[in-house]
């Protein structure tokens, strides 16, 4: 009797592991994160974007996972659709996409899997029930980097700007900061010098080719450079250690850590945000607030601005003070930092308008 029930015991206990393997292989990696071109430790857009998705996950219990399309920054769009698709074979229910080329890879894979839901970082509404979109304001933290290294007493500035001038998100960038720093230079009664250039940025990567650009930059007296777009900051970073007192703006997260020649970064809230969307997608607010929808986050919402923390304060005569009352007035919409740029930043006309309404600031597109 005691080795039928030992028998029954043992054959029952296999059935429940069994059933419990079923349950965790079928239930998978609920929440994906398909990156951008590059890499994901890029220390910048996707790295951000991760780590808001891994945070919430284990905030809350979910599981997570990254995939990475095939053939870094050459990827294409059947390369971004094969990411995803794998994430939903993998069981998720919610994909998190960082980047603008996402879109036509999204629409494809969104279409054809309606019951798994996506959010857009850096997007637009593309239609879809399923598909809800983050943008930001950031013309906002371009304002205020350009803004405060002016204000700090750099009078020669320049920038060097990913997607080859049709990005939107970097556009925005490079459009505040040249109006941060005329606003800086006229309270301060001095003329500064902006040189922006999207040369080499259509890939948004390191190269050879940006370096010694921006190495040339440098030796012809530019003192610091806003490098906008993921690794494209590995070249900027090269060519200020080749220097004596080159200084870099990092862009959307807080990048101090990548190099002590970083002044400050132009950040944008890619970690709170992907966490608050998830939020509400998991709290049954999906139907009512995010699917076809587009949250346009700024200032407001705490989600543009530079990164006040001891270690990445470097600026010697800004202060934090002087730093927190102008993000007030832009918070608070006293001041409204314009963002009509054109479609393609990487020509004259655009530059040349702002000019026009610019004082103390002589700005210099260099293709």
């Amino acid at each position: 009797m005691k080795k039928v029930l030992l028998f029954v015991f043992v054959a029952l206990l296999a059935t429940l592991l069994l059933v419990g393997c079923g349950k965790q292989e079928e239930s998978g990696y609920e929440i994906a994160v398909v990156t951008d071109v590059g890499q994901l430790r890029d220390g910048g857009f996707n790295e951000g974007t991760w780590n808001g998705a891994e945070a919430f996950a284990k905030a809350n219990g979910k599981t997570v996972k990254y995939y990475q399309p095939a053939n870094g920054a050459d990827a294409t769009d059947n390369d971004r659709i094969a990411a995803m698709r794998l994430a939903i074979e993998n069981g998720a229910k919610i994909i998190v996409t960082p980047g603008f080329l996402q879109a036509a890879a999204i629409t494809a894979v969104a279409t054809e899997s309606p019951d798994v839901k996506f959010i857009f970082v850096d997007g637009w509404p593309l239609g879809l029930d399923n598909v809800t979109a983050i943008s930001y304001k950031e013309e906002e933290s371009g304002f205020l980097a350009g803004y405060a290294a002016v204000k700090d007493g750099y009078e020669k500035l320049g920038g060097t700007f990913g997607g080859g001038g049709t990005n939107a998100a970097c556009n925005r960038f490079a459009y505040g900061y040249a109006q941060g720093a005329a606003a800086a230079a006229k309270e301060k009664g001095v003329n500064v010098s902006l040189k922006i250039s999207f040369k080499y940025g259509s890939s948004f990567s390191a190269s050879t080719e940006l370096q010694t650009q921006m190495s040339s930059w440098y030796n012809e007296g530019i003192e610091v450079i806003f490098s906008c777009g993921g690794s494209m900051l590995q070249s900027v970073k090269a060519a200020a250690a080749e220097t004596k007192n080159g200084m870099i703006i990092g862009v959307d997260v807080d990048q101090h850590g990548e190099s002590e020649r970083v002044l400050t970064s132009a950040v944008k809230g890619l970690s709170e945000s992907v966490q608050k969307v998830l939020g509400e997608f998991y709290e049954g607010k999906w139907d009512s607030q995010l699917k076809n929808g587009l949250s346009n986050l700024g200032a407001a919402d705490n989600a543009t601005g530079l990164p006040t923390n001891n270690d990445a304060w470097r600026f010697k005569s800004f202060t934090v003070t002087e730093y927190n009352s102008i993000f007030n007035k832009i918070k608070n919409g006293q001041l409204v930092i314009k963002n009509d740029v054109a479609s393609n930043m990487d020509d004259n006309a655009p530059w040349a308008t702002l000019q026009e309404s610019l004082e103390n600031i002589t700005i210099t597109l260099e293709k």
